[in-house]
């Protein structure tokens, strides 16, 4: 039909000799031109240099760009941009037993260390914490030394702002079968859940978590100093969780998938009413209003208003006891 049209032949004419509608002759595609989408797909993959296609695409939808995955793996393939396979060597691989699975935040936490070195040789180890359930990353704490000592006060830390584990699991390392842990584990009434020596596949989720760390931070980070370290972990932890699609949640970030199911609120506050008495029932009760009882506010007189309050607290203190009963199933 072009070569008609180049003739000097109509396109009524041409499109009724080739048998085309005229509507297929004058459409023009609408897709993504892939120069368009190439340059940004190469500064992401340049700046996540562990990400394959399918995390790609999804930082792409964040943006806007909406491409299908397919033609996306094309572009990606053709120009390049796989991710090198890093095999390990002499690895034997074990099933690891079956675990009950997690239902909720705060559950199961998991523990491990790894080591590095700094750009002068010195090794370094890092300390990662894990939750089993919203799969975020705890802790990433780099030091020269890791003893029980500096373990308990980071767990300490976590604790502060969202309670403690119910299970804390990890493998039978020094620091986590030592008596300090034991003892930290029964004031706060945490169970120590040990794996199976030389099964580190039972604690599947913090290998997981270490294999990211090591893939994606520690193999694309040289570290000077100490510093320079602890500055760097926590720019990661914070990407992991926040901005990081993670598979097993559905290309969720930890920090989303978490939010969505947010029962930390309630087990806190179980938890404060079970380790103390009146007082801390009262806290909860406050914090519970605090955190979103749902009451309108209209323009009323003080008088009102305190009638109002004292209604809210005592309505309060009844949804604690139904607070107690959900949360006791977490346990």
């Amino acid at each position: 039909m072009r070569a008609l049209k180049a003739d000097g032949v109509s396109e009524q004419r041409a499109c009724k000799v080739v048998n085309c509608a005229r509507s297929t002759a004058r459409y023009r595609t609408l897709r993504v031109v892939d120069q368009v989408v190439l340059p940004r797909l190469r500064e992401l993959a340049a700046r996540f240099r562990r990400f394959g296609y399918r995390r790609l695409n999804i930082m792409l939808r964040r943006e806007g760009t909406i491409v299908n995955h397919k033609r996306l793996y094309r572009i990606y393939k053709a120009d390049g941009l796989l991710v090198p396979r890093r095999r390990k060597r002499h690895v034997r691989h074990e099933r690891g037993a079956s675990l009950q699975p997690v239902t909720a935040a705060n559950q199961r936490w998991s523990i491990d260390f790894l080591s590095d070195t700094l750009v002068s040789g010195r090794r370094t180890r890092f300390l990662s914490i894990v939750d089993d359930f919203t799969r975020e990353g705890l802790r990433l704490e780099p030091d020269f030394s890791l003893p029980a000592a500096r373990v308990i006060r980071a767990l300490d830390e976590i604790a502060q702002r969202r309670g403690y584990p119910t299970i804390l699991r990890s493998d039978n390392g020094p620091e986590f079968a030592s008596l300090e842990l034991l003892k930290w584990a029964a004031e706060h009434n945490v169970r120590l859940h040990f794996i199976t020596p030389g099964k580190p596949t039972e604690n599947a989720n913090i290998e997981s978590l270490n294999a990211r760390i090591r893939d994606e931070f520690l193999n694309e980070h040289a570290f000077l100093t100490l510093a320079d370290a602890r500055r760097e972990a926590e720019l990661w932890l914070q990407h992991y969780n926040e901005d990081r699609p993670h598979g097993s949640l559905g290309y969720a970030t930890p920090a989303e998938f978490a939010r969505r199911n947010d029962t930390n609120l309630l087990t806190a506050i179980y938890r404060l009413l079970r380790v103390g008495g009146l007082t801390t029932w009262v806290t909860a009760c406050r914090a519970r209003y605090a955190f979103g009882v749902d009451y309108k506010r209209e323009d009323q007189s003080e008088k009102e208003e305190a009638e109002k309050r004292r209604y809210r607290i005592g309505t309060v203190t009844r949804e604690a006891r139904h607070t107690i009963t959900a949360c006791a199933a977490l346990e």
